[in-house]
């Protein structure tokens, strides 16, 4: 049975669908990810966005409107888009939530772009840490301070628990990849990462960061789950980055909703709290901000972003 019902638009008037899990007849359920669900269809896959939300690897019982629909649209723009660049799984797009994708086998690491100094690589950096993945950072370095060099940081691609850092040689003694694909597979990360941070710069967005899985489809290597979007990358509003300072203020990311967890105390142990629509509005402009930006459809001034700091002070303002 499909879970979905009609909410008010967090975005302006009237009504929305959201969508906590789909339901194909006669298709068959493969599983159900933190925000896709997956059919197997033989030799191929369905993927449906749907409208729920992780941070700190938990699910989230609030749904984020046109957060699916959002991600979907902007995953069909870059596949086609980078298909000549390295090619991926993209087939068609079904529906505005489904796209029809070839069936690969998974490579288990996530290849992990860095070109600024944030998140875990700022936390590790803060505690003096210097080398990472096997470049020596200098001393001095702010938070979010652009590299002098872009960072590949591979990761073990974990269902349950945390990713691991992942060197080439363990790699290839894992079996994960031979030596030869993981030198394809490196390259391939780095075009496409050249080619995603230039496109994004022309709209004015900075990619500080992302992630990309591949996999292995009838002898060769392709790009598989998605490409960098609201959930898989950092998206920084150009004009407002100044280094030093954290970025939430402006991102298009997943990172205004961790700021926020952060800030009421939650980091992900125990039962996940309720997302307050306040802050669901907020998601849902950045999730759509995300893909109509990025593709060239509206400009990022459309979209009037408030701060995780104007959002507590909204809420505390609310009536208890």
């Amino acid at each position: 049975m499909e879970e979905s019902h009609l909410v008010p638009d967090p975005l302006g008037p009237g009504y929305v669908k959201v969508l906590r899990a789909s339901n194909l007849p006669g298709r068959r359920l493969l599983r159900r990810g933190k925000v896709r669900d997956i059919y197997d269809l033989g030799e191929e896959l369905l993927l449906v966005a749907t409208d729920r939300i992780s941070a700190f690897d938990v699910v989230y019982p609030t749904l984020i409107p046109h957060k699916g629909v959002s991600l979907h649209a902007l995953s069909v723009y870059w596949f086609q888009k980078t298909k000549d660049i390295f090619p991926n799984h993209f087939i068609e797009s079904v529906d505005e939530r489904t796209m029809r994708v070839v069936k690969a086998e998974r490579i288990d690491i996530e290849w992990i772009c860095r070109a600024y100094l944030y998140g875990s690589a700022w936390r590790a950096y803060k505690r003096g840490v210097r080398v990472i993945s096997g470049v020596r950072l200098p001393n001095g370095l702010q938070m979010a301070e652009e590299l002098p060099e872009v960072i590949l940081t591979p990761t073990t691609k974990s269902e349950t628990g945390h990713d691991v850092e992942l060197s080439k040689d363990e790699a290839i003694g894992r079996g994960l990849v031979t030596r030869d694909e993981w030198s394809e597979l490196e390259e391939a990360t780095y075009r496409l990462f050249e080619y995603y941070r230039r496109e994004a710069e022309r709209r004015g967005i900075i990619i500080p960061d992302f992630k990309l899985e591949f996999g292995r489809w009838r002898g060769i290597l392709i790009q598989i789950d998605e490409p960098p979007t609201h959930d898989s990358a950092r998206f920084w509003d150009m004009r407002h980055y100044e280094p030093g300072r954290p970025q939430e203020a402006h991102c298009l990311d997943k990172e205004f909703l961790r700021e926020y967890l952060r800030r009421i105390g939650y980091t992900g142990d125990g039962e996940p709290p309720e997302i307050p629509g306040p802050v669901v509005r907020e998601v849902s402009k950045r999730c759509v901000a995300s893909y109509e930006v990025l593709s060239g459809r509206r400009p990022l001034d459309a979209f009037d972003l408030k701060t995780v700091d104007e959002v507590l002070e909204e809420l505390s303002d609310e009536p208890q």
